[in-house]
């Protein structure tokens, strides 16, 4: 599983221009599934997102979480962070998940991370033609990745 994690000051995600996900201050992040993960790598991943602490304190230093300052996550499925580019110039996307498996990993991040922040998180629409809106704060982004545990 691929994330990249992005620290905003509003985001939202439409879809044929109906708004299906919309969030103030929090992360906007960009979920990749891959036909190996499974319910350890979205505990993990939940915890970290949850827990980066990325956001100011009182002083202008990184040293809050997401659940220190009550934000928001809006949720994108994203296949493309999967893509290959080592050979060619089309990427290739063999190490994304298919939707059937894909779906209740996404479903299980949904619930992993509402669980964590005791409410309801923002979603877009797994496999929709989705339009992200988002003012990036800082900027500040982070990616990770659940096959590379020890360098995150």
């Amino acid at each position: 599983m691929r994330a990249v994690i992005q620290r905003v000051s509003k985001a939202s995600c439409r879809v044929n221009s109906n708004i299906t996900g919309e969030i103030k201050a929090g992360l906007l992040v960009l979920l990749g599934i891959e036909d190996s993960d499974d319910l350890n790598d979205i505990s993990w991943l939940a915890k970290k997102i949850t827990h980066l602490r990325i956001f100011n304190d009182e002083q202008g230093l990184m040293n809050k979480s997401l659940i220190d300052i009550d934000g928001n996550i809006l949720l994108i499925s994203q296949f493309t962070l999967l893509a290959a580019t080592k050979k060619g110039n089309r990427p290739s996307f063999i190490r994304a998940a298919k939707p059937e498996p894909a779906i209740p990993i996404y479903e299980a991040m949904i619930a992993e991370l509402e669980k964590s922040l005791n409410r309801k998180i923002a979603t877009g629409i797994f496999g929709a033609d989705m339009k992200i809106e988002l003012i990036n704060d800082g900027p500040v982004t982070i990616m990770m990745d659940t096959n590379n545990k020890d360098n995150y």
